[in-house]
């Protein structure tokens, strides 16, 4: 069994995997409450609070595996990239329970970890595949081929698609985490009503920009009012929502196209967006090609999918790790 490990940004996770990396027998999250008052997340606080509740954690995925330490063959932790404070409790948990059990440790990409969720999905899916990570802090395409190696494609220029609706969610005062919030607020509303822009939609272009929608955002909503915004709020939500769906999935079919993808993989928080999953459901059946997207537990930030990550990472052999520091992650 792999026991796992997540603290890069405010959720505190652990999982036990089985070996293989294809089957999670717990999987364990704790959402930091503590950012909302703040509208975002602060880093200093994140790593506190992981440091208040990473033993809890770790001991309650045990205990829903029905496993003990003993049964652990590996440990693996996220190692980058993330908030570095955040990322550190849990590389020093993990280093701790490596050490003390004299097992190898897995240092895992996060980004890696969100496309390997797709493995905890769909146990018979097997690369090459074209992946879209869409989440708060990354939003970039990649090719992964048959030894698992990752190459990108295209990515963000600006801000990602999660961070770009967070933002969107609090210029309409609809509160953190925004995308959720985003969602909720577009149900019922006109997609078509608002015309916002999508950026580079250039033939062969792959990139990502949303910091012009941003700003299209802002300026209706001066022109508006804030009585016409509270008025016209489902509309404006829906037509926000739908151009970010828009970027991702015209730029994903489009790499599914250039690079000729039988699989289409879909990972990262946004990938819980309920029109984004929609929408590419119905292209990919269209085009006869195949999509895989993590349920909404295993897109957003967890320990289970660092865990399937860790059949096709490098392990460090014991007690190798103890040099693993700050500067090395």
């Amino acid at each position: 069994m792999i026991l796992a490990i997540e603290t890069s940004c405010d959720d505190t996770c652990a999982a036990v995997v089985e070996t293989d990396g294809r089957r999670a027998l717990s999987n364990v999250v704790h959402t930091q409450t503590e950012h909302h008052r703040y509208g975002g997340v602060v880093p200093e606080v994140a790593s506190r609070a992981h440091l208040e509740r990473i033993d809890g954690v770790i001991e309650t995925s045990l205990a829903d595996a029905g496993a003990d330490l003993a049964q652990i063959e590996r440990v693996a932790v996220t190692v980058r990239p993330g908030l570095i404070g955040a990322l550190l409790v849990g590389v020093a948990a993990a280093k701790g329970l490596a050490f003390a059990l004299r097992l190898p440790l897995v240092p895992v990409n996060h980004l890696e970890g969100h496309v390997a969720a797709a493995y905890l999905t769909e146990p018979d899916l097997r690369p090459p595949f074209v992946a879209l990570i869409a989440s708060g802090g990354h939003t970039a395409i990649y090719s992964v081929d048959n030894s698992h190696n990752m190459h990108l494609l295209g990515e963000t220029l600006d801000d990602a698609a999660g961070e770009a609706l967070d933002k969107g969610a609090r210029m309409l005062g609809l509160g953190f985490p925004g995308g959720p919030a985003l969602q909720r607020a577009a149900q019922g509303g006109d997609r078509e009503r608002y015309d916002f822009p999508v950026a580079l939609k250039e033939r062969y272009n792959l990139d990502f920009s949303f910091s012009g929608l941003k700003t299209s955002l802002l300026y209706k909503l001066k022109d508006l009012g804030e009585e016409r915004t509270r008025e016209e709020l489902p509309h404006l939500a829906a037509s926000y929502e739908a151009a970010v769906v828009e970027a991702l999935s015209r730029k994903l079919l489009r790499a599914a196209d250039l690079h000729e993808a039988p699989v289409l993989v879909v990972a990262g928080g946004v990938a819980a967006n309920a029109l984004l999953r929609r929408t590419l459901e119905r292209e990919c059946e269209k085009l006869g090609v195949r999509l895989v997207i993590p349920p909404p537990e295993l897109c957003t930030d967890n320990a289970a999918m660092i865990g399937a990550a860790v059949p096709h990472t490098p392990a460090i052999a014991y007690p190798d790790y103890l040099g693993l520091s700050a500067r090395s992650i």
